[in-house]
């Protein structure tokens, strides 16, 4: 956090933070001596969940989406700071996604992909609170070569990384568990359909059939992204994404299985 916080001056005007669960380590004074607002909520084990609160804290339409382990380039801040005295955007303008490099605990492995939203307008937006459940533009989200560096103490991404790291068993879990229900039901943004997006729905309807057809299309489609993006297409750095759909609809099925013998014991 120390570090995000130190990176970042000058790129924003309002500093909102939200902990999950008790401040054990000390984070509230950080934040308060950078002049930011801390806010401390039930431990959910996602972020997702949280946004539409801290959104809702924020003093303007503008919000960067960043996580404690993450901070901007050099090139990035720049642009920040000339685009917090810009005119306004135009409206059909929900968002900007950048660059967050792949990083295998000791160096970044892409310069130029994977991309992700790292600021957003708030009111040109929609979310409901589910894990990799991203903001949905209004719009269209603006594309911009500049990186958000994203340096956590391991390697976040890969085959080990989705197998055999606990946050993610936890995440794929949740995902299952949030998708038995409602959108609706989870905290929402701007989001009022108790429809789900085609991306869920399609799981949700043929679990096996998804994960089979994301095992193939998925490192088909980010590789030719990567090549899109300008960066060498390495076929060992997009097996993240399909193995996770994969465990997505595991634990979908699981608890569809669990939730449909509560139901029977409940009418027997």
């Amino acid at each position: 956090m120390e570090r995000l916080l130190c990176h970042s001056e000058g790129c924003y005007d309002d500093l909102v933070v939200v902990h999950g669960g008790p401040d054990e380590t000390g984070i509230r004074p950080l934040v308060e001596q950078y002049g930011g607002r801390f806010f401390e909520r039930p431990r959910s084990f996602q972020q997702e969940l949280d946004w539409p609160f801290a959104w809702g804290q924020a003093r303007h339409d503008w919000i960067l989406r960043w996580d404690a382990d993450e901070f901007p380039s050099v090139e990035l801040k720049d642009w920040l700071k000339n685009f917090r005295s810009a005119p306004e955007i135009a409206p059909e303008i929900s968002g900007y996604m950048g660059v967050l490099p792949l990083w295998d605990g000791e160096r970044e492995r892409t310069r130029r992909w994977p991309l992700r939203v790292i600021l957003i307008h708030r009111q040109r937006v929609r979310h409901f609170g589910m894990v990799d459940q991203g903001p949905i533009a209004d719009g269209r989200f603006e594309k911009l070569p500049l990186a958000l560096h994203h340096q956590p103490r391991a390697k976040a991404y890969g085959v080990r990384y989705v197998l055999l790291r606990d946050k993610v068993h936890r995440w794929n879990e949740i995902i299952g568990q949030s998708l038995q229900g409602k959108p609706t039901d989870l905290p929402c943004w701007r989001w009022d359909s108790a429809e789900w997006p085609d991306r869920w729905e399609k799981l949700r309807r043929h679990p096996w059939l998804r994960a089979l057809n994301r095992m193939v299309m998925s490192p088909l489609g980010n590789l030719r992204e990567m090549i899109r993006c300008g960066e060498f297409p390495n076929p060992f750095l997009v097996t993240t994404y399909p193995l996770q759909h994969v465990m997505m609809s595991v634990c979908f099925v699981r608890a569809r299985r669990k939730l449909r013998k509560a139901k029977a014991g409940q009418s027997s």
